[in-house]
């Protein structure tokens, strides 16, 4: 599997992984890009953070910017994520930023965060995007009795600091009424959440991008970035796209030495996913998972899954830490595992698809939308929760890039992502994370 921190390119028109969602789908072809062309805005990378700029920019801001992709539109982690529509992104709690940044600070992101969901919203129903949208909510669910209490102190403190809805669930009536999991002991549950199929919502966002003007190209891996005077020269296999101002909106699937705005800002790590075989409707019952909920676990080294609308249960969390491993049958052997530790009434059940996705982690567990030197834009550093954030981040770029200061003075628009210290050795730390997670969540 490509490898952003090993492979120079991500490759040039690759077909999409063998996931469930791209055999769910009919995927759409965008013509290569051609000739010399020169334009206004170019846009690197064909996922949510891409695609939700280019249709800002050419339906509110009146400019129509190209966008290049190496290979299919959400070919990367934009069509290969668990399809969680949830409030926020990075790993930084409310309770957290409250603390680093007040109250008020706090308050400003929370509001950013549900406009990233109203954002989704919004585009699902303007494009008439048949992305399978859920209408369950999600459900943060404590995997052990200590955690229950915790997280009723964080419904706690989001009621009050936030006016959130979030209710809490007890381990009885989740299991009556939600969840029959052996290592479900209370949960969140945030009602305006949701999950849906993300590589149709990626493909919903370019049909409407295209629509309102923008030039998308699939097909069109940049191979280099040169600086020509004040404009910004890049060269694909087929083209040479002379842009005044660059967006790079290719997150997770950012290699290493593509721009110096972004180089050694952002650590990728890899998620795995596996989708059973329809599950029949006892067994359904005998976990309590209604098709449309979202869950996630409070492990360090989370654990996330939802009952898709044919009845196949979707699981994920944390895969391999090199690409070349990606696909090897460890991963997808040890989902399984923690699949039925949590559900044993599922004993037996077969595994369909298994793929991975790199997500990508910044330094400080915040992501940025920044405003670099040279008329560079890029967002990036979601930390593996970016489908509302990532479609609000595209909005934003496209109001920077059109010179338009942000509404608030939040946090992801003031500074740089910073770099990793001794970032050769981000795979060392994260093998060290790994076990230290792993033995964390096993005491």
């Amino acid at each position: 599997m490509f490898d952003p921190l090993v492979d120079k390119a991500c490759g040039e028109a690759q077909p999409y992984p063998a996931s469930y969602w791209s055999a769910t789908t009919s995927p759409v072809a965008y013509a290569p890009a051609s000739g010399h062309q020169q334009v206004e805005v170019a846009i690197i990378g064909g996922g949510y953070t891409g695609l939700s700029c280019a249709y800002h920019l050419a339906s509110e801001q009146g400019i129509a910017p190209i966008l290049l992709e190496a290979n299919q539109v959400g070919w990367g982690c934009s069509g290969r994520n668990a399809g969680f529509v949830l409030n926020g992104t990075g790993r930084l709690s409310f309770a957290q930023m409250h603390h680093k940044w007040g109250a008020q600070v706090a308050d400003n992101i929370y509001r950013e965060y549900r406009q990233g969901i109203d954002t989704v919203e919004t585009l699902i129903k303007e494009g008439d995007i048949q992305c399978d949208r859920g209408h369950e909510g999600y459900l943060k669910v404590a995997h052990n009795p200590s955690m229950a209490s915790t997280i009723k102190e964080q419904a706690d403190w989001l009621r009050q600091h936030h006016q959130d809805p979030v209710e809490f669930i007890n381990k009885d009536r989740l299991k009556q009424e939600f969840l029959n999991g052996a290592e479900a002991h209370g949960a969140l549950y945030f009602p305006y959440c949701f999950g849906l199929h993300p590589l149709k919502l990626a493909l919903g966002y370019a049909r409407m991008a295209a629509d309102a003007g923008a030039k998308l190209h699939s097909d069109s891996p940049v191979l280099r970035i040169e600086k020509s005077g004040a404009k910004h020269r890049l060269i694909t296999p087929q083209a040479e796209i002379i842009a005044d101002k660059l967006v790079i909106a290719t997150n997770g699937y950012t290699v290493n030495r593509f721009h110096k705005a972004i180089d050694s800002r952002h650590f990728p790590v890899l998620s795995s996913i596996i989708v059973t075989q329809p599950l029949t409707s006892a067994q359904q019952e005998a976990i309590g998972l209604i098709p449309g909920r979202v869950v996630m676990d409070t492990r360090a080294l989370k654990y996330y899954y939802r009952l898709l609308p044919d009845g196949r249960l979707l699981f994920g969390g944390r895969g391999a830490i090199k690409g070349k491993d990606a696909n090897h049958p460890l991963y997808q052997n040890r989902l399984l595992s923690a699949l039925l530790d949590g559900f044993p009434q599922l004993k037996g059940v077969t595994v369909d698809y298994f793929w991975s996705g790199w997500v990508s982690v910044s330094f400080d567990d915040y992501p940025r939308i920044c405003a670099a030197e040279d008329n560079v834009f890029y967002s990036m550093g979601y930390c593996g929760s970016g489908v509302s954030f990532a479609s609000q981040a595209g909005k934003r770029l496209a109001e920077r890039v059109a010179g338009k200061a942000p509404e608030c003075a939040l946090p992801f628009f003031q500074s740089p992502l910073p770099k990793f210290p001794f970032s050769p050795f981000r795979r060392l730390g994260l093998w060290g994370f790994y076990h230290w997670g792993r033995l964390k969540d096993a005491l």
